[in-house]
């Protein structure tokens, strides 16, 4: 299976619709088109518009665990505070190939170490846009990525909206695959 081929789904299925954020639910034998295949999730195109569907929901698409590409569970070999850069690399906008991390929209990350030998992890995040539905989708993904490092007993994802987000905020290996250096 191949980006932008037509496929028709297995099974009924949950997705998120982009960009209002609503859950709603793909009848089986809904023709779909993937246009990212980005972070373990798929943004769809069908002929209502646009949805995200999680990896749990792959099998719908015709896809086995295997063919996910998710990214492994991270045991750090540097510093937490370094594995959770690289979770949030994994991180994407259903709408934007670039994760949120090189679109510059991550402005903290705070690890502390709790009594319980494990980690609290603090981020602050924004979006490209205040008004985006997607924003508590990408936050809840952030959050279970973070979680999946081996060490961290909790994680919190908040969005925030200072200072505004801008397109100077992207870095350039984000620039470069959006086309615009």
């Amino acid at each position: 299976m191949h980006l932008h081929e037509e496929i028709e789904l297995l099974r009924d299925c949950n997705a998120i619709e982009i960009p209002s954020g609503f859950l709603i639910e793909l009848p089986k034998g809904t023709k779909v088109i993937i246009t990212q295949r980005l972070g373990g999730s798929f943004t769809v195109a069908t002929q209502a518009g646009l949805a995200r569907i999680d990896a749990e929901n792959a099998d719908a698409l015709g896809l086995s665990e295997e063919d996910l590409n998710l990214p492994p569970k991270i045991s750090p070999q540097g510093s937490l505070e370094e594995a959770v850069w690289d979770q949030l690399r994994t991180v994407y906008d259903p709408e934007i190939p670039v994760n949120v991390v090189d679109l510059g929209l991550i402005y903290d990350c705070i690890v502390q170490n709790k009594e319980s030998g494990g980690a609290s992890v603090h981020v602050k995040m924004t979006l490209t846009a205040p008004g985006c539905g997607m924003g508590p989708t990408i936050a809840a993904d952030a959050k279970n990525k973070i979680l999946s490092i081996e060490g961290v007993e909790e994680a919190e994802v908040e969005l925030v909206w200072d200072p505004p987000w801008n397109q100077s905020m992207i870095s350039e290996e984000g620039r470069m695959k959006l086309g615009l250096i």
